[in-house]
This record gives structure tokens, C-alpha cells and sequence, in this order.
């Protein structure tokens, strides 16, 4: 077995251990309009073909309903802007895992490096997508920057998924996304981008030492990476981690009412050994318990609190933009079944 099988073969036997989801209701069957299969016995076998198999006539009360079995896919997977009114839904996502193992420094067709950016495991490109139920893994291991998740479309949803990889394992480029119920491990810059992105119920697992977020906010935009209800662990009693560091100089980055183990480093916050981001940089949290929440401690140019403003984080707020997006009251209900597993080891 190479390095990089075995490392994804920890990764992906390890992720079958995580803590059930919290806080994500149930809701009846929706129909399928396919049914992937690992073993043949769906309409496909590969989840890509099903999803550019979905019409142009999708809409809000008509999507298209990919149920995927339980099964290890290993395939890359780009979903077109095209393809909005998604939804995919995986069986269970302890036994239904999507992976691959690009890494940045990987050379390319040019024997170039190909990049963080192509490195994806799950890419999507579309508006108004959803999955459920799911594991995506870039099971690289520790070579680097490793995308497991990409996402570029707006008003995108994930519930009682897991995102497992190192570095990098979730960018959230741009528009704006739900997740909830969700996991995701990583070390260095695990969850990162400029979108503006709603993290509710989720346990963020810290596999070593490094950064949990690395938010590139744009200067005007309101809202960055936001953590509401969430758990902060490690997968060892010696990794060590900061809440975040500043990407790019507006960084923002919000914790609400966390529950954070000794894992979290009593500053909080790094400023990428660039201090003058400690003037533009947006890093706050509120309420915080456990171990890891030290206020007397934290970095003294991030802002600390009891609780927030009233209102001021809610989700139906932080994502509403120009439309009023609200996936809590306008989204389809939820219904894929919640992990169940336990730290990984690597």
C-alpha cells in the first residue's frame, strides 16, 4: 500500500467514528429522480453521470433528487453552473463517501504544479444546490494544500455531511452556504475562502496543529465565516489550534456560543505575522464554553463578549442578501440520516 492509500485509508476508516450530528430535524422521503449505486443496481454507478443527467427545467418545487447507496465512490465531481435545483442524498454518510486525492503540488498535464485550486474533490459550480448524507474526502493526507469541497455557487446547502482532508479541506470561495449538522476535520486552514458561509450544529475535529479558518472576506462585504452552536475538538490530546487568521486584511470570522476543548490556543487568533491586518481583520466571538474559551487571554485586537448583539448572527440574517434568503424557513426539508462515528486518528 503506498503512503497516500494508507493515509486515506485511516482518513475514511477513522471518519466512521465522529459524533452524530445535532440539531437536524427529519423530514419524509423525497422521491428520487435517480439512484446511484456503487454496485450496479442504480440507474448509475457513477454520481457524476447522474448529475449531468439532470434536465434544464429544474426548479424550487421541482429538483432533481439524486439518492446515492451506501458505497465508496472514488471520483472527482464538477457540477456546472448549469445544474441548479439539485439535491443529492446520500444514504448514510458513515457508509457513503465520495473521494479522490489531488494535492497542490501534484504535477499536471504540463509537469507544473496543478494548484490548491484544482484540487477538489467536490467542486460546485451551481446556485441553489443541496447534499445530504454525504462524506467527501481528499484523502491526499499530509501533502499540503488538499481541497476535499469547493464551492462557488450561491444559496448552497449541507446537511449531516462530513468533509474530511488536512489543509485546505473546505473553501468556500464565494456566494453563500448553510451547513448544517455538518463535520469537518482538517489542521491548517481547514475551512477558508471569501463566501459568506453559515456553520450551524457543526463539530469542527482539529487533526494537528494549525488554523481553523483562513477567511478572505471582501472589505464590503458584511459577513464572512460564521459558527453558530458549534463543538471545536482534536483528534489528540496534543494538537493545538487558533480559531482563525486573516487571509487576506478583511478577513471575518465569527464564533457564537462554542463549545471549544483545550485544543484552541488561549490567544485565539494569529495575524499571519502580518500585524497591520490586526486593524482591518473582523475576528469575534460570543459566548464561548469549555476549556478553549479563554477571554482574559485572547488576542487583544479580536473582539470578545458574553453574547452577541441580539439578532445580529442569526442565520436568516447573515444570509439574506438582496433576495432574502432564508434556508431555514424557504429550503427543502431535511431528511438524510445523522453520522456516527468517532475521532480519527492519522
Amino acid at each position: 500500500m503506498t503512503n497516500r492509500m494508507a493515509a486515506g485509508a485511516l482518513l475514511l476508516g477513522a471518519a466512521c467514528a465522529l459524533q452524530p450530528a445535532r440539531g437536524v430535524p427529519a423530514a419524509p422521503p423525497a422521491a428520487a429522480s435517480a439512484t446511484v449505486a456503487a454496485d450496479g443496481s442504480g440507474q448509475f454507478s457513477s454520481l457524476q453521470d447522474a448529475i449531468n443527467a439532470a434536465p434544464q427545467t429544474t426548479g424550487p418545487s421541482s429538483p432533481w433528487t439524486i439518492r446515492v447507496k451506501a458505497g465508496a465512490y472514488r471520483e472527482r465531481i464538477y457540477v456546472q453552473r448549469e445544474k441548479r435545483y439539485v439535491r443529492i442524498i446520500g444514504e448514510d454518510p458513515a457508509r457513503t463517501t465520495v473521494s479522490f486525492d489531488l494535492y497542490a503540488a501534484m504535477a499536471g498535464p504540463d509537469g507544473k504544479p496543478i494548484g490548491t485550486f484544482h484540487t477538489p474533490t467536490f467542486w460546485i459550480d451551481a446556485d441553489d444546490f443541496r447534499v445530504e448524507g454525504l462524506t467527501i474526502a481528499n484523502t491526499a493526507g499530509r501533502k499540503g494544500q488538499a481541497l476535499a469541497l469547493r464551492v462557488d455557487g450561491d444559496r448552497v446547502i449541507f446537511r449531516n455531511c462530513r468533509f474530511l482532508g488536512w489543509q485546505d479541506t473546505v473553501l468556500v470561495n464565494r456566494g453563500r452556504q448553510y451547513f448544517a449538522g455538518c463535520t469537518i476535520v482538517g489542521a491548517v486552514d481547514f475551512i477558508f475562502g471569501g463566501a459568506t458561509a453559515y456553520f450551524e450544529g457543526c463539530d469542527i475535529l482539529c487533526a494537528g496543529d494549525g488554523y481553523i479558518t483562513a477567511a478572505s472576506t471582501p472589505a464590503d462585504q458584511p459577513f464572512g465565516l460564521v459558527f453558530s452552536n458549534c463543538r471545536i475538538a482534536g483528534e489528540t490530546p496534543a494538537a493545538r489550534t487558533y480559531l482563525g487568521r486573516p487571509w487576506r486584511p478583511y478577513g471575518s470570522a465569527v464564533f457564537i456560543a462554542t463549545q471549544m476543548t483545550g485544543v484552541v490556543r488561549p490567544a485565539g487568533w494569529h495575524n499571519w505575522d502580518k500585524p497591520e491586518r490586526e486593524r482591518t481583520a473582523r475576528f469575534s466571538e460570543f459566548g464561548s464554553t469549555g476549556a478553549g474559551a479563554n477571554a482574559a487571554a485572547r488576542a487583544p485586537w479580536a473582539t470578545t463578549g458574553a453574547a452577541p448583539p441580539p439578532g445580529d448572527f442569526t442565520a436568516a440574517r447573515v444570509l439574506a442578501g438582496d433576495d432574502r434568503w432564508d434556508p431555514g424557513s424557504r429550503d427543502l426539508p431535511a431528511e438524510s440520516p445523522s453520522p456516527s462515528a468517532q475521532p480519527a486518528q492519522r
